[in-house]
């Protein structure tokens, strides 16, 4: 039976209605996202974003940011995960500071953290990034990794959004001095990523520490070298910070208890793991066995955790096999 003309007017009214919604929705969560600088001591700020993993009603807002004013420029580390965030970063960096952007270093080349690189070219900056980076940017991974964006994130990520390169390729620790202040670059990884660079700032003893650390959510580890992950936080307490950035959450001026979370979930995946390959488990009965209870409530949970243990299980019979 053909609907009536009312219905159908009732129907499209509702439609509209809806899409009228949806679209309020997404303004709201528009002017939700709000990128502010942070100070941490007399050089140093940072900015952070979100809890929880990369999406439209973040805009891709999870990860942190931090820049250094110096009396000959400013030095950034890291871009967040958007073009549409590196502007809002830049524009952050504004409020605080007109000098010129001298560089931007990459701590890792995972996307939340460097698609934000194009406003900071364009502003003439100079960007960094470890050498081991070049094998991500090359594979299939990184541009795997660029088109789940732009479906996800949309349109803060679109089809005009490419994988920005560094202008220097860094290897090993390196450091520079700009402004009467001093920068140690030291490569933790490959930890958290192939390509970790931690950066201290001597003056201030501020410690940017990339994905080595995570506060305030479940950290990603995937198919990461959790054992020297482990061993890379270690070094990073002995350089004694005053103030710790994470990658992820609030900033720290107590290092040694907030690097604890990261340490200690890395310790579980590893100890269950592990005892489920020595005891021939399968990873599916390992992990219904796990008591995940301190976590399961934690943001990123769900969309990490597995993965993570079934990255932890991995490594743990790759580390069984060398002991033989």
């Amino acid at each position: 039976m053909p609907a009536s003309p009312e219905r159908g007017a009732w129907f499209a009214s509702m439609v509209l209605g809806w899409a009228c919604a949806l679209l309020a929705s997404a303004a709201a969560a528009a002017e939700a996202i709000s990128v502010k600088p942070v100070r941490l001591s007399e050089h140093v700020w940072y900015v952070q974003g979100q809890s929880g993993v990369a999406a439209a009603a973040n805009q891709g807002y999870t990860s942190n940011a931090g820049f250094v004013v110096t009396p000959e420029g400013v030095v950034v580390i890291d871009a967040l995960g958007t073009p549409a965030l590196g502007r809002a970063l830049l524009d952050a960096i504004r409020t605080v500071s007109d000098k010129p952007i001298r560089r931007v270093i990459i701590t890792h080349y995972h996307a939340d953290h460097f698609y934000g690189v194009p406003a900071f070219k364009q502003a003439g900056a100079e960007v960094w990034a470890h050498k081991a980076a070049r094998e991500y940017l090359a594979s299939g991974e990184a541009q795997a990794r660029l088109e789940q964006r732009r479906r996800e994130l949309a349109p803060w990520v679109d089809q005009s959004t490419a994988l920005p390169q560094p202008d220097r390729w860094l290897e090993g620790n390196t450091g520079f001095a700009l402004g009467g202040l001093h920068f140690d670059l030291i490569y933790v990884g490959p930890t958290h990523a192939p390509d970790d660079l931690a950066v201290l700032v001597r003056e201030d003893a501020a410690l940017f520490a990339g994905d080595i650390v995570f506060t305030g959510r479940i950290p990603f580890v995937g198919n990461a070298d959790s054992r020297r992950w482990l061993a890379a936080m270690d070094e990073l307490l002995r350089l004694q910070p005053r103030v710790l950035v994470p990658g992820h959450g609030a900033a720290s001026r107590d290092p040694a208890a907030d690097l604890a979370f990261t340490r200690d979930y890395l310790r579980h995946l590893r100890t269950a793991m592990g005892r489920a390959v020595e005891d021939l488990l399968p990873f599916e009965e390992a992990y219904k066995q796990t008591d995940w209870r301190r976590y399961e409530h934690m943001p990123a949970f769900d969309a990490a955790n597995r993965v993570n243990a079934y990255g932890t299980y991995l490594l743990m019979e790759r580390e069984s096999l060398q002991k033989k």
